[in-house]
């Protein structure tokens, strides 16, 4: 069961990835541009969110069996001066938590602004900040912290 989710985990991190990058995309032009704020926009800010909870629900769900946060559990003292132990245990799973929080902040803000540039300010800035949140906090293949595939297969 934790590989298929860890699997899913993976690749659902570069549909929120996509997804949040064509949001900030639409958001910056709208925004730039004056445009207006139309349904298709609207659907965007909201896909991208759906696809972030998505994300959230799974890399909790991954935590909550994964024998790394059990361990980091159970020997707290010794977990933390572990790296990659820590890294899972505290520093990936409450940076991507406050980045979903800004996204659903973000995206409930601009759902209630009434002026379209302010929507696409709104959704540029809070979007923009969980990005990269959420880019430092990928354990990327390159990462000096703990890396891990770009793409993990069963």
């Amino acid at each position: 069961m934790e590989l298929i989710l860890l699997t899913l985990h993976s690749w659902l991190r570069w549909l929120v990835l996509i997804s949040l990058i064509y949001a900030l995309y639409r958001a910056y032009k709208g925004w730039l541009k004056g445009s207006e704020f139309g349904i298709f926009e609207d659907r965007v800010r909201h896909n991208t969110t759906t696809i972030a909870h998505i994300q959230l629900i799974a890399g909790i769900w991954l935590y909550l069996i994964s024998p790394i946060t059990t361990f980091f559990f159970h020997h707290f003292a010794d977990a933390v001066h572990v790296r990659e132990i820590r890294f899972f245990g505290i520093e990936h799973s409450s940076t991507m938590l406050i980045a979903i929080l800004l996204i659903t902040i973000g995206s409930a803000l601009a759902k209630r602004k009434s002026i379209d540039r302010e929507k696409f300010k709104t959704i540029a800035i809070w979007f923009s900040i969980a990005l990269l949140l959420i880019l430092a906090a990928i354990p990327w293949e390159f990462s000096p912290l703990v890396s891990r595939p770009y793409l993990r297969i069963f």
